[in-house]
Formats: structure tokens, sequence, C-alpha cells
């Protein structure tokens, strides 16, 4: 029996290959060159000029981040920071548009991937640059360019003083169940689907004590379930329906532990749709194993695209996340990459 039912799932996945196969030659994108790079790194830059930093007071080491800070502008002979709190209304927009408009030139993110995006948002097609301590529990961000984990003063130090990088940001457009609109900026990875479902559903208390671990938790009890049919445009292209659990739009693929997409680059122009279908924990765990020993053959249960922009209809509601946030329900989406459009400090 269990004989069975393995060729009838082996089956099944030839056929979705085939399937897949065939959408990908009638969108032309089986053999896409992708971009080497469009935002090469800039030479070495001077220092800053005036600095803000932009602290999630909820977070472990923002005191040691406001003192790292302090030093460094005072090594370098700057003022001192102007510091801003960020609060449960207000993540982090707010302090950034009041840190442009007493003229600083870096914004310094220190808190989690929430706060760094909120604060993103805002310095995006902007002449100012982006620093990032990573406080958080995820810290995508900081995964994908590098920045210690573990080093506030090191960190610090890359924010004020290192080279200035120019990367791409992804734009996503949620069509809400009431019908209307929102649109954010995302660094790292958006979703709608299981995936949505897990941000939405991680124990917060759980979260606390064990850091990014508690996601592993929700996503187990999440693995059961039905695929869900959308609609999805890529580049302007016709709409082909699929049957998935999970739809991620990557602009660069660490996540903790795993390099989901990996070839994603932050500085490529493109964005890198992984289209996940697995029927039961079986397909997850196919998608397990290929990510966890980035194991370069296709399988049938996960599909990468790469692209500039898409549109996605759901042909009933779904849960979206945005770097981890979960975002809500929605009827649909927009994505589009932003190429080069957010500065850098890294060390």
């Amino acid at each position: 029996m269990q004989r069975n039912r393995l060729i009838a799932l082996i089956s099944a996945g030839a056929a979705g290959a085939a399937a897949t196969l065939s959408w990908l030659s009638v969108r032309g994108l089986v053999d896409r060159n992708r971009p080497v790079s469009l935002a090469p790194v800039a030479g070495i830059a001077t220092s800053a000029l005036k600095v803000a930093l932009v602290v999630n007071p909820s977070k472990l080491g923002m005191d040691e981040a406001i003192a790292a800070v302090h030093h460094v502008c005072a090594e370098a002979g700057l003022v001192d920071p102007l510091v801003y709190e960020t609060t449960v209304d207000d993540p982090g927009q707010g302090a950034a548009r009041e840190a442009l408009e007493a003229g600083c030139d870096v914004v310094i993110a220190a808190g989690g991937d929430g706060t760094v995006r909120a604060v993103a948002e805002v310095l995006r097609d902007t002449d100012a640059t982006l620093g990032l301590i990573p406080l958080g529990t995820g810290n995508l961000l900081a995964r994908n360019v590098d920045v210690p984990l573990e080093d506030i003063d090191t960190a610090a130090f890359g924010a004020v003083r290192g080279p200035v990088r120019t990367i791409d940001t992804g734009s996503i457009t949620l069509n809400h169940l009431d019908g209307s609109a929102s649109e954010h900026a995302f660094l790292v990875i958006a979703g709608v689907g299981t995936d949505a479902d897990v941000m939405d559903d991680t124990n917060e208390e759980l979260k606390a004590k064990v850091g990014w671990l508690a996601y592993s938790e929700a996503g187990f009890r999440h693995l059961p379930g039905k695929r869900k049919k959308i609609s999805i445009a890529l580049d302007g292209g016709s709409e082909q329906t699929r049957s998935v659990r999970s739809v991620l739009f990557a602009n660069c693929g660490k996540l903790q532990g795993l390099d989901l997409v990996p070839e994603a680059k932050i500085d490529d122009g493109v964005l890198d749709v992984v289209v996940l279908s697995p029927r039961s924990a079986a397909g997850w765990g196919w998608i397990f194993l290929k990510t966890a020993f980035r194991a370069r053959g296709a399988i049938p249960v996960m599909g990468f695209y790469p692209t500039a922009a898409l549109n996605v209809r759901c042909h009933e509601p779904m849960n979206t996340q945005i770097d981890g946030d979960a975002t809500g329900l929605v009827t649909g989406l927009e994505v589009k990459v932003k190429p080069a459009s957010l500065k850098m400090r890294l060390g």
C-alpha cells in the first residue's frame, strides 16, 4: 500500500513538473538570463554628516545600540546622533521622516525586521542612507547583507562609517477584503499563503522565549492543509491558474539557517518568485531537503521564476506577510521590483 501511494505521489509530481515546464516555456522564462548586477557596491565612502538612530524600545540591546552609535559619532567628530523611539502605532516611518526633515543623511534602524522595513520605506528613493543594527528575532536583511548579528559595536561602526551600497527594494500592493488597497516596501521576502498563515499564527510568548524557533512550531501545525487556487501573471503576461500552498516574492534569499533562494541577489534588478505547491507533508519534506542541501535539480513542488513585476489574483481570501510580519487577508496583490532604490552603509 505504501509503495502504491509513493508511486502515485511521484506520478502526480511528474505531471506537475510537466505543467510547470510547459507554463515556463510559454512565458519564455526557462532560459532567461539573470542580470549580473544593476547596483554595484560604491567605493569607500566618507563618514556620515548627521546621524539619526531609530530604535525599537521593546528589543533587548537598545541601550547598547544607542551607546555604540554615540561612540562612533564622537570618534568621527560628528554631533551626537538624534535618537527616536518607535511606538506600536508608528513602527518607524514617522521617526524616519523626522530624521530627514532634521537634515540627517544617515538613519540607522536598530530593532527587528519590522523596524528596518519601516525606516527603509521612507528612505527609498532618497539620498539618505540606511544603517542597520539588528536587535530582532529574524534579522533577515542583516543576514543577507552580512551585518553581524551579535556584535553591536561593529554594526554601529559600519552603519556610520562604512561604504555605501545600493540595493533593490520590493514594492507590494495589497488588495484588502473591504476593497481598499495599501502599498508597502519589502527588503527580503513577502508572501501569500501558508507562509503567511505561519507568521500570523506564531505564538508570541514562545517567540520571546526561543526566538525564531517559534516559527518552526507554527510551521509544523500548518503542514496539513489544502492547496488554494490563484491566477498569476508575470511581467504583464497572460494569467495562468495554479493550485498552491504559498507564493513567495524574494528580493534576497537567506532565512534563519536556510538559503531558500540561492540565486536571489539583492541588487540584480529582479525578484525571484517561488511557487510552493506540495499536496502533503511528503511534499514539504521534499522542499526542505532541496533547500537544506542546496540541491540543483528542479522538483515539481517548488518552482522559481525571476521577474520584474507580477499580479496575483486569489480565488479565495489568503493571508499575506511582508518580511516576516503578518499583513492580513487579501483578494489579490501586485508586486514589482524597484532597482537600486535604497542606499545602505555597511561595514
